[in-house]
């Protein structure tokens, strides 16, 4: 057996770090993040907005590197970008035929931005590092309030909004015609979207976020129409890939990153099969 399976299998030494506080703080913020993606996810689907939320995990680098510049906590700057960003997207693209051309746009400013800003700190190498890929084992407990009260914000703001939301992202010119304010619920949720990715981006980094709030709706779609079962579904195959992720990452010690990623790929593939078999079947 590899060395790398054999640190896999290493069930003494997981159960040991599970026991550790900082190792609990992780499995708590990969839990907050899932649940959110539970719930989030569908309407990213919904909505056809998968680009917007890998431009707003991009952006976030953004915010978090002008923070490192500026010598604030780096969760507090991927709150920040991700806000801009959002709020941007759900504002200038409001139409869907416009929205990829207006991401790509603010995208691409946005990532210029952040080379600047990380250029003018070139011995902040692991700070960097960890803004694409994640570190959520240095979630701390100051970091851990700061998570709990931003998917507090999003969950509050999400039960006030769910219903018309899910009405105008489903069918928007319905939605518009009965007296449902679309505009203004595409910002709301532009904000919800960018709260939940700067929580995604400080746990499993910007360039994989996707893997969270993306993949689990995906495959939820793929086997159900239902949207209360498709949120179920969602919310299930997020806290697999989040908490499962981590697990079996302690180990080894390879990135977070590398087994949510994978496990949320390998749920998408086994609803892929099943919706084809459904679909299949007379």
């Amino acid at each position: 057996m590899s060395p790398f399976l054999t640190q896999l299998v290493d069930f003494s030494t997981t159960a040991d770090l599970l026991g550790r506080p900082f190792v609990q703080h992780a499995l708590l913020a990969s839990a907050i993040l899932a649940v959110l993606a539970g719930l989030i996810g569908p309407l990213v689907i919904t909505r056809q907005m998968s680009f917007a939320v890998h431009g707003t995990s991009e952006l976030s680098v953004t915010g978090a590197a002008g923070g490192l510049l500026l010598g604030i906590s780096v969760g507090y700057g991927a709150i920040i970008g991700s806000l801009a960003a959002a709020l941007l997207f759900g504002i200038l693209g409001l139409r869907s035929r416009e929205r990829d051309a207006i991401i790509g746009v603010i995208l691409s400013f946005g990532l210029g931005l952040a080379v600047l800003f990380l250029w003018l700190n070139p011995d902040r190498t692991v700070n960097q590092f960890a803004l694409l890929v994640g570190q959520v084992v240095t979630v701390n407990s100051i970091g851990l309030r700061l998570l709990l009260a931003t998917a507090a914000i999003v969950l509050v703001l999400l039960a006030v909004v769910y219903r018309p939301l899910l009405f105008a992202s489903m069918d928007p010119e319905v939605a518009a015609a009965r007296g449902v304010p679309v505009r203004a619920l595409s910002i709301v949720f532009a904000v919800l979207l960018g709260l939940t990715v700067s929580i995604g981006v400080q746990i499993v980094g910007a360039l994989l976020v996707l893997s969270l709030l993306v993949t689990p709706a995906a495959a939820a779609s793929r086997v159900t129409a239902s949207p209360a079962i498709l949120t179920l579904l969602t919310l299930v195959f997020a806290l697999t890939a989040a908490v499962g992720g981590l697990v079996l990452s302690l180990a080894p010690g390879v990135p977070v990153s590398v087994f949510v990623t994978s496990i949320a790929f390998l749920i998408y593939m086994v609803c892929r099969i099943i919706g084809s078999r459904a679909a299949a079947t007379p």
